[in-house]
């Protein structure tokens, strides 16, 4: 289980860490317009950014998943992403828009 409390010997990025500051990041994955706003900046076209996209797949790990407060979406999003075909698609406001509803839909349901 990772600790989330800040080691001695741990840096603070902002008084987080490192650890944090991830779990924060690849939650905002879940939101396809956050997607489609990376994409627009072309960051989906970094092959850095790109390896840590692929890094961050260690949050498929349970011990890491249950931080996660939405895993469903968020795993989801974290899978499309490494494939260079969606990371295309998430450019176009119809895929944005499909994905968008399938979450409102998805809440909606579970209600």
């Amino acid at each position: 289980m990772p600790d989330t409390s800040p080691d001695a010997d741990e840096p603070l990025h902002g008084g987080y860490t490192r650890f944090e500051l991830e779990l924060e990041f690849v939650q905002s994955l879940a939101n396809p317009y956050y997607m489609n706003y990376l994409a627009s900046q072309k960051l989906l076209q970094d092959s850095s950014f790109i390896a840590y996209l692929k890094y961050l797949q260690y949050f498929l790990k349970p011990e890491y998943t249950r931080y996660l407060s939405y895993p469903g979406p968020t795993l989801k999003a974290l899978e499309l992403l490494q494939q260079e075909r969606f990371r295309q698609d998430i450019l176009s406001p119809e895929t944005v828009g499909k994905l968008a509803e399938g979450g409102v839909l998805a809440s909606v349901s579970r209600n």
